[in-house]
């Protein structure tokens, strides 16, 4: 037998460790690895391949997987849909981008005639499992149709998930699981806070679970309940309320539709009070339902009326009354002040 003793085994390659990421590279994380995992996987949309995308979400997905799989398509929003739509009637997961949010409406035809249908349609035989990404919301100093909040439009449509993340984790775990889902998914992505804060995010495949609100900071005294970029606010609010001993719940939506009402009625049982936050106008928008169902399902927990602090009932102003539109945390702390005050 030789003498020389064997040289160890080398070992196997370990996964980086997670690194603190922002928003929008959360999504093109996300983006990688259904493309690298799921060969049934293709993105679409207006300059997302070459230019990798107006906010760079797509930025690299071409080149390192092909023309074939990240494709960019004509500036045309019907189309887009509609190539979404079919690919998905084929069993593909087509993962398309609404440049803005404001550039959807060419897009509902398809999106409420056809996608949102497929199930009921074909009592089951048919699924669509497609994911429009759409970059939601103000705060960014664009013009008309780039700052619209338009998300109670699609939460009234049967057969439709609605989602919209307000971290970099949640948008990296809330995307595998839209990617992953059988039925359309509306992701919408509050363009504020793409690059406004890093979180810790673990590029690990795993999904977190739709249809089910997060509550992120435990509170005795007031319910706090946002989605999206308002989130922040509400968290901040939160703490200047602490600071004047007021114990504030916050709880971020997460998935519009379905909704998780259980998690913010439970809530809202043992504070007695609910303030709710969202940029959209006030009339009709999604806030007015978690209201209604309050006050039909929540009538004898609550103490004090529903507040609602939101966006006003125009469209968003250009450019320096832009800020003064969306809900702030000043007005987040007054209206839970009222309701401490009303009971």
């Amino acid at each position: 037998m030789s003498a020389v003793a064997s040289k160890p085994m080398a070992e196997a390659a370990k996964p980086d460790a997670p690194t603190a990421i922002t928003l929008i590279e959360a999504i093109t994380q996300a983006l990688a690895w259904e493309l690298r995992h799921d060969d049934s996987v293709v993105v679409l949309g207006e300059d997302v391949g070459v230019n990798g995308g107006v906010f760079r979400a797509t930025a690299g997905l071409q080149q390192q997987f092909g023309a074939d799989r990240v494709l960019d398509t004509p500036l045309d929003e019907t189309t887009i849909a509609g190539l979404t739509v079919g690919m998905a009637a084929m069993g593909m997961k087509p993962v398309a981008e609404a440049q803005f949010d404001g550039f959807m409406y060419p897009m509902v035809d398809h999106i409420i005639c056809h996608a949102a249908r497929f199930r009921y349609r074909t009592r089951g035989r048919l699924t669509c499992p497609m994911v429009l990404r759409v970059p939601w919301g103000g705060g960014i100093r664009a013009p008309e149709h780039h700052s619209e909040a338009n998300e109670s439009i699609f939460t009234n449509v049967p057969g439709l998930r609605v989602v919209m993340p307000s971290s970099p984790a949640r948008a990296y775990g809330l995307l595998l699981a839209a990617i992953r889902e059988p039925d359309p998914v509306i992701y919408f992505e509050p363009k504020r806070i793409y690059r406004q804060y890093k979180e810790v995010v673990a590029d690990d495949g795993e999904a977190l679970p739709l249809d089910v609100c997060y509550v992120l900071r435990d509170g005795t005294d007031v319910t706090l309940v946002s989605w999206g970029a308002q989130v922040k606010e509400a968290l901040e609010a939160a703490d200047v309320l602490a600071g004047e001993g007021i114990s504030a719940e916050v709880i971020d939506v997460a998935t519009l539709k379905p909704l998780d009402f259980a998690t913010i009625a439970e809530s809202v049982a043992r504070t007695g009070r609910c303030v709710i936050v969202h940029e959209a106008p006030k009339t009709a928008g999604f806030g007015a339902e978690i209201a209604a169902r309050l006050a039909e399902e929540s009538m004898f927990d609550l103490v004090a009326p529903v507040e609602r602090v939101t966006g006003f009932d125009t469209h968003i102003p250009l450019f320096r009354l832009e800020m003064k539109y969306l809900p702030s945390v000043d007005k987040i702390v007054a209206a839970a002040k009222r309701a401490m005050a009303a009971g």
